[in-house]
């Protein structure tokens, strides 16, 4: 049963990814190329040696961003770049100025991952005026020299519609699975993403499932108290989905604890992001994680495509300002691989 899921996984998510850059073409501020690995393969990365590149992202607390900044590092720096990662801790004055540091030290590029991207376009724009390029990572923001983004309704729907193909596998309209689905609305990509898993269970599983809860939860504890409460008002939930890696750890290790590791074929957690700590999870009969919508694949592959964009503005090389990241299935048959490049 389980390897018939995985082959209709696959299948469908290389559609979706198809599909979604379509769908992101045709929305009025996300116009832009959909990345391929080809893409990326054009990019001359010796032209990062020597270069003084800034970096400035919300959080390092997170495990999906410590991991990448961490191989990010260790491949500029093999390269011969002289890069500088700092977190802001989700703060927007300190961002300003921490780009206004980059600015003054004569960064040849600022990749910007913003607590607020309105709040920094115009410290973007003094970079720029003084020569120097800017990227920034999941916003399409105006001042910049490009734009490294996901559409994040159409990451949730692929979240949802894999979600949506365990449930067909499991369940029917006289059996429906109870679903909890974990997201985060006060932030609102979160909020896209968590409308696209409903869009896309609906889309592949009308009528086999009702959500008996609907939590907000970012972290992997939050998540846990979360899907624990749920299980003593829902105790056959047993599908959960969510927007994030917090979802899927604090899940899993709710349901590992109420079935005492024995997880049954018709219980699943599907979400998002790349950690090591869900590739194990995935890997482990004892936890229910099924799936995960991952992007480049793992810390490395991500750390080389983002160098392989730096590349690209240094060079003059982007076609378009905004580069949509592709998304792929993390399951039983790749997570091997895939955590071979964790970090």
């Amino acid at each position: 049963m389980k390897k018939r899921f995985m082959a209709m996984v696959c299948t469908g998510i290389m559609s979706l990814s198809m599909l979604a850059g379509t769908a992101m073409a045709d929305t009025d501020s996300t116009e832009g190329i959909q990345a391929s690995p080809e893409f990326y393969e054009k990019a001359d990365l010796s032209v990062l040696e020597g270069k003084k590149i800034g970096i400035t992202i919300q959080s390092l607390e997170n495990a999906y961003w410590a991991g990448v900044m961490t191989a990010l590092q260790e491949q500029l720096d093999e390269i011969g770049a002289n890069t500088t990662i700092v977190a802001c801790d989700d703060s927007s004055a300190t961002q300003i100025g921490q780009v206004e540091n980059f600015i003054s030290s004569g960064c040849d590029l600022i990749m910007i991952h913003p607590s607020d991207a309105e709040a920094v376009e115009d410290v973007a724009k003094e970079a720029r005026d003084a020569g120097i390029k800017v990227m920034c990572w999941d916003d399409p923001m105006t001042n910049t020299d490009g734009n490294w983004i996901l559409n994040n309704t159409d990451l949730g729907i692929a979240i949802g519609e894999l979600t949506g193909e365990f449930i067909n596998e499991h369940y029917d309209e006289d059996n429906k699975a109870q679903v909890t689905v974990i997201g985060y609305p006060q932030t609102t990509i979160l909020k896209e993403r968590e409308d696209g898993i409903m869009e896309g269970m609906e889309n592949v599983a009308s009528g086999k499932y009702e959500v008996v809860a609907n939590q907000a939860a970012i972290d992997a504890n939050a998540a846990q108290t979360a899907m624990e409460t749920i299980l003593i008002a829902h105790p056959d939930c047993k599908v959960v989905t969510g927007i994030g890696a917090g979802a899927m750890i604090g899940a899993d290790e709710a349901l590992n604890i109420s079935t005492g590791g024995e997880i049954p074929e018709d219980m699943a957690v599907i979400t998002t992001d790349v950690t090591k700590q869900q590739l194990e999870q995935l890997a482990d009969p004892a936890y229910p994680a099924k799936g995960i919508i991952g992007f480049e694949g793992s810390d490395e592959d991500t750390a080389n495509a983002c160098a392989s964009m730096f590349a690209l503005i240094l060079s003059d090389s982007l076609e378009d300002q905004n580069v949509f990241r592709g998304v792929a299935p993390i399951t039983l048959d790749n997570v091997e691989e895939i955590s071979g490049g964790m970090k």
